[in-house]
């Protein structure tokens, strides 16, 4: 079976890819800027790759027509996501805008087309990436917040949509994960403070979540919100 992993090239992405393609699934990479990388770990995990916006719907229809040439993709999971923090009364409308595309909008453009054939094998699994911010809220990011929190909203919505046709539809919410922006913005000691567990989750931890939600022993399990955070909320 196929995987399809949007934006693949970060941190959390690779080790998503990483994972599937251990569990068995020939995993196609996306990317946007970075289709060096996204090729570069598809060769790694004997996998594909594909570069296209995914805030782009005639970009994503056109790449997710040509996947589906090969036959349907079976696994989903909507990884990519953007960043654009700053307090509301300082937010701009692009800053609004850019971060609901990535998030929202391109969960929409990519899940879509990808819906009937997948429907169609009556098997299917698709998790959307979200996050604690859409749990408990974080200052200076009302856009990111509000778009993972949307991605909530629409996996509990098109999980009733799939479920008689065996596709499953779940969310996944990390809390602090390492990655190089995480270790640069916030502080050991606040890390301590923060999270009960008192560190950064890894992104192995996160992705064998990811892959366990997409194997057939999750099959019963649909329209949930899995929280990762060490203990945050």
């Amino acid at each position: 079976m196929r995987a399809l992993v949007t934006g693949g090239t970060s941190p959390l992405g690779q080790a998503i890819c990483r994972a599937l393609a251990r569990d068995g699934f020939r995993v196609v990479v996306h990317a946007h800027a970075n289709a060096g990388r996204a090729a570069a770990l598809a060769t790694e995990i004997d996998g594909g790759s594909l570069a296209f916006d995914i805030t782009d719907h005639d970009a994503a229809r056109v790449a997710c027509e040509a996947l589906l040439e090969a036959g349907p993709i079976q696994v989903l999971v909507h990884n990519a996501g953007a960043h654009e923090d700053v307090p509301m009364a300082a937010m701009t409308e692009a800053q609004w805008r850019r971060v609901m595309a990535v998030s929202l909008d391109g969960f929409f453009h990519v899940a879509r087309p990808l819906l009937l054939p997948m429907m169609g094998t009556r098997h299917g699994r698709i998790v959307a990436m979200s996050s604690v911010s859409a749990i408990m809220g974080n200052r200076g990011q009302a856009n990111y917040a509000a778009a993972k929190a949307g991605l909530i909203g629409a996996v509990r919505a098109l999980s009733l949509e799939c479920a008689p046709r065996g596709v499953t539809v779940n969310a996944v919410a990390p809390g602090l994960i390492e990655s190089p922006a995480i270790a640069a913005a916030v502080p050991p000691e606040t890390v301590r403070q923060m999270v009960p567990a008192r560190r950064l989750g890894r992104p192995e931890e996160v992705a064998d979540l990811v892959a366990f939600l997409c194997s057939d022993r999750a099959g019963y399990i649909t329209g949930q919100t899995v929280s990762i955070n060490g203990g945050m909320a």
